[in-house]
């Protein structure tokens, strides 16, 4: 077994602090990563508090936005070798059985894809630990590869805040001609502003203030996991427009019928993507110099760094720099 140092949450709305726990020994197709950053997702927050319905466990390592360094390779690993840069998204395996693994769409997998964390692995019982550590253990076929040329502190939130955007772009095929429009300017929207823009639709932020107006435009605008009025922004749509809902709020929103029936609008969901479509949307980054902007932490700040993305204080995600567990101390 390999020794882990990481931070976990202990119970329920617990602050993190220093925790030991093991990883397996690579199997045959396993790749060995030490990690060097991890993205904070706000669906960390929500696990770790158990927002969503009494599905956290506990104690629980959160972190799925994790790039690093290959360490060590299984016998029949093929796709990756020591010192290569990977990355590591929202799962770590699924059924590979059902049709949804079968097209690539693992994040649709019937049985449900085996989380990063606050799930359970491939053998059913163990349970997962995620990217607020310092090393993992992943089956080859569910690691990414980091283009040379992307920056592996910038390039971490790109596994879940870049695919979560990039999948329902290209989906519903933006590109020139097409209107995007992205509600709110955070860690999924600076990233949807810059990749629709990447792809030539024309991208308006909708936000509830003009307060990130010239961060925007820069961005590349022409002009989230909260509650919000969806047939506010339902009521915007053209006809045949689509409004893609892809952050889960901790309540129901109530939706009108008539939003949708004039003129004709639908209302759409998507989460994250695949292996193969998050690979394209690493290299669609590289080629358009893509990454998200970012304020790097150590770990050591995690707890502080929380209430601050509650707040959308942060230019627009935080970033664990995991050489700051070589240091356990508060």
């Amino acid at each position: 077994m390999i020794k882990v140092h990481g931070y976990a949450a202990e119970q329920a709305k617990a602050p993190l602090g220093p925790y030991t726990f093991e990883r397996r020994n690579p199997g045959k197709n396993d790749v060995v990563i030490d990690i060097q950053y991890c993205g904070v997702c706000h669906t960390d927050i929500h696990q770790v508090n158990d927002e969503w319905g009494g599905r956290s466990t506990y104690p629980m390592v959160p972190g799925h936005e994790i790039t690093g360094i290959v360490t060590a390779v299984g016998t029949k690993v093929d796709r990756y070798k020591v010192d290569d840069r990977v990355g590591v998204g929202c799962f770590v395996d699924s059924c590979r059985n059902c049709a949804p693994c079968l097209e690539g769409m693992e994040q649709y997998c019937v049985e449900g894809p085996n989380l990063t964390y606050n799930g359970v692995e491939k053998d059913g019982k163990t349970r997962t630990q995620g990217g607020y550590s310092n090393k993992i253990v992943v089956d080859e076929n569910y690691v990414l590869q980091i283009p040379d040329n992307l920056p592996m502190d910038r390039a971490a939130p790109l596994l879940c805040a870049g695919i979560t955007m990039y999948s329902p772009l290209m989906h519903w095929k933006a590109g020139p001609g097409k209107r995007v429009g992205i509600v709110g300017l955070g860690g999924l929207g600076h990233m949807g502003v810059k990749i629709a823009h990447a792809l030539n639709a024309d991208v308006s932020v909708l936000s509830h203030s003009q307060k990130k107006r010239d961060e925007a435009k820069k961005m590349g605008a022409d002009t989230l996991s909260v509650e919000i009025d969806w047939n506010r922004y339902l009521n915007l749509l053209a006809l045949d427009g689509t409004m893609v809902v892809v952050g889960i709020p901790e309540k129901e929103t109530l939706l009108g019928a008539s939003s949708l029936i004039n003129p004709r609008r639908n209302l759409a969901g998507s989460v994250i993507g695949g292996i193969r479509e998050t690979q394209d949307m690493l290299d669609f980054c590289n080629k358009y110099n893509i990454t998200s902007d970012i304020e790097v932490i150590p770990i050591q700040k995690v707890n502080q760094a929380y209430p601050r993305v509650v707040n959308s204080d942060v230019r627009y995600r935080f970033v664990i720099d995991s050489k700051s567990l070589e240091d356990h101390t508060e």
